[in-house]
């Protein structure tokens, strides 16, 4: 199992899309933490988290999740994943992120729910 998790990110309108490739742990957590602060403090009023190339999240890794989480309804703004594995899905579920954040089955679901601009 690969260690590390790409992130990539790209706006759209105030609006950031992040995409995830690979293990969400510490390292792959604390990327995404960064991207997610880093887009919020750019006046991102909505963030979409993209996992679909992601299998695993560990607890470390949701743990970061949620830290982000926090700092977006700080901020007044929206979380919303998508591309959940059937296990990531009921996970984040079990852990209550489903109770903060939305998850749609898909990115286009996702942008639509949170008014995303092309």
């Amino acid at each position: 199992m690969s260690e590390t998790c790409k992130v990539s990110v790209e706006r759209r309108g105030d609006v950031a899309v992040f995409w995830t490739d690979g293990y969400i742990n510490n390292q792959g957590g604390e990327e995404i933490a960064k991207e997610a602060y880093a887009e919020l403090d750019r006046g991102a009023r909505a963030l979409v988290m993209n996992l679909g190339k992601t299998r695993i999240v560990n607890s470390i890794g949701i743990s970061i999740l949620i830290e982000v989480l926090e700092k977006v309804m700080e901020r007044k703004a929206v979380l919303a994943f998508c591309g959940l594995t059937p296990t990531i899905d009921k996970t984040f579920r079990i852990m209550g992120l489903a109770q903060y954040a939305a998850i749609y089955p898909t990115e286009n679901e996702a942008l639509q729910a949170v008014g995303a601009t092309a």
